[in-house]
């Protein structure tokens, strides 16, 4: 079956893309951030391959990112209870193996729907002062346009930027409705923002972004984790907000019956 750009998608994938559709008429690098204070982010996982990626550890098992961080091959392992990733953090620092991905079904990099990954971890890791997980909530409420949430990651600092961040940023992003967000003058619907999808960026007064670097990371509204970061254009334009996989009940469902079903 083809989906609306003449793309295949499975059967299911088709429905779950027709229901998240939204209509004109209705309703991954940290740029203008600061640096986080050490290890207060303690769910934050970096993800190298060969690139970087973020995460978020939600489990002693389990670590949320984006399905597209994998590429074309499988995430080996994860990084924890890092600050600066070319210090010396042997104290703080857990690197774990991963012994398995699992991309949501109906990822599709071309809509950049379900753009959803769990990693599950090869062995449980060890809460400390350092790495804690960041447990999901039974529903997520969707943040209202003008809300200010929060990302982090170790992307690039500025689009022109050669490299990552050696440390951990974060910055305050300002929600954008789905409307204005498929309007002309910000995506036009190329691609089209779903309800599954959030967009985020500029409060209009100053840059406020993630990009490259950052994809995989977490969308935190009021302190609970609401999306992953997904993609954007370029970095820090007010009109091309960065975008982000929502947590919505159905994302929320497939995440929590995948970890309860895989294999042990």
């Amino acid at each position: 079956m083809f989906g609306p750009k003449g793309f295949i998608l499975p059967a299911p994938c088709v429905i779950l893309l027709l229901l998240f559709l939204i209509w004109p008429g209705h309703g991954s690098e940290i740029i203008g951030g600061k640096p986080v204070e050490p290890h207060s982010l303690r769910y934050m996982a970096l993800v190298k391959k060969p690139g970087m990626c973020g995460g978020t550890l939600i489990d002693p098992m389990w670590v949320l990112t984006a399905a597209h961080c994998a590429g074309q091959s499988s995430i080996k392992e994860v990084f924890l209870g890092v600050h600066s990733i070319k210090a010396d953090e042997k104290d703080s620092r857990q690197v774990v193996g991963v012994q398995r991905n699992y991309p949501h079904p109906c990822y599709d990099a071309v809509e950049k729907v379900n753009d959803l990954m769990l990693l599950k971890l090869k062995k449980k890791v060890k809460e400390t002062d350092t790495v804690k997980c960041l447990r999901l909530g039974s529903t997520v409420k969707e943040p209202e346009p003008g809300t200010k949430c929060l990302v982090a990651g170790w992307g690039k600092t500025s689009y022109v930027a050669k490299q990552g961040s050696d440390i951990l940023m974060s910055v305050n992003v300002t929600v954008i409705s789905r409307q204005t967000c498929n309007s002309p003058e910000y995506y036009n619907f190329k691609p089209i923002i779903t309800n599954s999808m959030l967009c985020a960026g500029s409060d209009g007064k100053k840059k406020a972004d993630t990009c490259q670097g950052d994809s995989g990371g977490p969308l935190l509204c009021n302190r609970a984790l609401v999306g992953v970061t997904s993609f954007g254009h370029k970095c820090g334009l007010p009109k091309k907000p960065g975008v982000y996989s929502l947590l919505t009940d159905k994302q929320l469902m497939w995440i929590k019956s995948t970890m309860k079903i895989s294999i042990q």
